[in-house]
């Protein structure tokens, strides 16, 4: 029962987070949005029993990806805020957030909790979840890559490597032949 509580919420919070991001007309709210989405996309993996995926989807998406996003956002200026003016004529911090900003907030937030209190449960009676019948996969998927798998595993570090240093050489000023002469 408790799964499919979960999987619930963590759909509705996917599939609200997803139109959010449609119709939003602010980049700042649908870059918000968007990082519900993916944790509700990353409770849905969980909740099936992928444990490394999961942890993958917020590592590299939300930790990642949106914040790349709202850095881009804020560095280039690709929002008009709307600053409120205060009594005094002076402006003051501009407001962040609707109601729906603040509705998929307390949706994140009763997930959390909900998943935080069966965690605590189920550590205090020895099982980490006592109705999921999946084995952990991040054991499985470790084996995979250092025996079977080694060989794409290497190559893909090294692919890695070709792309930050092509980063790097993009990145660096150009000299230009004027300033070598």
């Amino acid at each position: 029962m408790f799964l499919v509580i979960i999987f619930s919420l963590s759909a509705f919070l996917a599939v609200a987070g997803a139109l959010s991001v449609t119709f939003s007309k602010n980049l700042i709210h649908a870059c918000v949005y968007l990082l519900f989405s993916l944790v509700g996309v990353a409770g849905l993996y969980l909740t099936l029993g992928a444990e490394f995926v999961a942890a993958t989807q917020l590592v590299v998406y939300v930790g990642g990806v949106v914040v790349l996003l709202l850095f881009a956002i804020m560095l280039t200026g690709g929002t008009n805020l709307h600053h409120v003016t205060s009594r005094f004529g002076l402006e003051s911090t501009p407001l962040m957030g609707n109601l729906r900003t603040y509705l998929m907030g307390v949706v994140t937030a009763v997930l959390l909790v909900v998943v935080l209190c069966n965690v605590l449960q189920g550590s205090m009676t020895g099982a980490l979840v006592s109705e999921n019948k999946f084995s952990s996969t991040v054991e499985q998927i470790g084996v995979k890559l250092l025996t079977d798998h080694i060989l794409a595993f290497e190559i893909s570090s090294v692919l890695l490597l070709g792309a930050l240093v092509g980063a790097a050489i993009i990145a660096r000023p150009h000299r230009s032949s004027e300033s070598e002469n």
